[in-house]
C-alpha cells in the first residue's frame, strides 16, 4: 500500500512491483500519479490527465452556458406571448 500524496488516502498498490513511468490512479480523489523514482518511491502528478480533466471541466462550463442562453431565449419568447 502507498499513500496518496493529493489526500492522504490508501492506494492498493504494492510499492515493491512498480515501475518508473508507471501511471498510479488515486481511487479517492480521482488523480493520476507517473512513478518518477521507485527507490526512494517518488510520485508526482500525472499533468497529462489533469490537462484532460480541465479540457472536461472547460466543457461542462460551456454546456451549462449554452443551457443558460437557451432558458433565457425561452424567457424571453414567453414574455412576448
Amino acid at each position: 500500500m502507498i499513500e496518496c500524496p493529493e489526500c492522504s488516502s490508501d492506494i492498493d498498490v504494492e510499492e515493491d512491483e512498480l515501475d518508473e513511468g508507471e501511471s498510479i490512479l488515486c481511487e479517492e480523489c480521482g488523480r493520476n500519479f507517473t512513478v518518477t523514482s521507485v527507490d526512494p518511491l517518488e510520485l508526482a502528478e500525472d499533468e497529462s490527465a489533469s490537462d484532460d480533466e480541465d479540457d472536461l471541466d472547460e466543457e461542462i462550463d460551456e454546456d451549462d452556458e449554452e443551457e443558460e442562453d437557451e432558458e433565457e431565449e425561452e424567457d424571453e419568447e414567453d414574455e412576448w406571448r
